[in-house]
């Protein structure tokens, strides 16, 4: 079994929830901190819809093999899918990709949408949004 690194235990530890699940050695990571800590926050699986070097995510053809074995080895509490579509790309197909994936599995939340494209978001029936921008201004560049 790997060892759970620092960061897995404070995602676990104070979380209400993690978006960020992307890969196999992060799931059994973090379902190994659930276990030794009893606490179960709501997982999601980041999908690059995008398929996007820099960014990180499971690909979307691969996704569905995800899924399973965050339900079926690790016994994650996978409620949802989250998605950062490519800057400055219309983001309608990957909240639509990332809608389909998640009805394929029964999966009832997305995680998706921020200041710029929430409301197309929550069109595409977005559960969970990032405003960040909007409410404390753009980042410094």
């Amino acid at each position: 079994m790997p060892s759970v690194t620092y960061l897995d235990a404070i995602r676990v530890a104070l979380a209400d929830a993690i978006h960020s699940i992307d890969r196999d050695k992060l799931a059994r990571a973090v379902a190994d901190e659930m276990a030794q800590s009893g606490r179960r926050p709501d997982c999601f699986i980041q999908v690059n819809t995008g398929e996007e070097a820099q960014k990180s995510g499971v690909l979307p053809g691969n996704a569905d093999a995800l899924i399973e074995a965050c339900r079926e080895i690790y016994a994650l509490p996978l409620v949802g899918l989250m998605c950062l579509p490519p800057n400055g790309e219309e983001p309608s197909p990957h909240f639509a990709l990332l809608r389909k994936i998640a009805e394929r599995h029964g999966l009832t939340k997305l995680s998706m949408g921020m200041t710029a494209d929430f409301k197309t978001a929550i069109a595409f029936g977005a559960t969970h949004i990032r405003v960040g921008s909007a409410i404390f201004g753009a980042r410094p560049v």
